[in-house]
């Protein structure tokens, strides 16, 4: 039975690390050459809001991987959106780069906020 088991996990490995690949190859397809050079770079892109035009980047990670930013590039709120269902993560982050960039306001309104912890010296000193 442990052989079994544990042929069972690695099938479930190598089909969910293809499924991976795949989401990732459709992805890197919708994003802009900019936003795809960025995501080599740091595993994130950042996308406008199709209402305010606010910018969000959206991080590797399949929740709490959206953060509003403020116009020096900041995290300044996160937010936490995802589609229903099992997806692969390339599935996930071009889902969330849609909604942002076609229905932002539909996106954040069954988005769940959350706090970004923003170091002291961004801000200065206090006064």
């Amino acid at each position: 039975m442990c052989v079994a088991n544990s042929l069972l996990r690695k099938c479930r490995a190598v089909i969910s690390g293809g499924a991976t690949a795949r989401s990732l190859a459709l992805l890197a397809q919708w994003l802009s050459p900019e936003q795809r050079a960025q995501f080599r770079a740091t595993k994130s892109f950042d996308v406008a809001g199709s209402r305010t035009g606010k910018r969000y980047r959206i991080r590797y990670g399949k929740n709490t991987n959206i953060f509003e930013l403020d116009e020096a590039g900041f995290p300044i709120m996160g937010w936490c959106f995802v589609p229903e269902g099992r997806l692969a993560v390339g599935d996930i982050l071009l889902t969330q780069k849609i909604a942002l960039e076609t229905d932002e306001c539909a996106a954040l309104l069954v988005a769940r906020r959350f706090r970004v912890n923003i170091p002291r010296q961004r801000h200065g000193p206090t006064v």
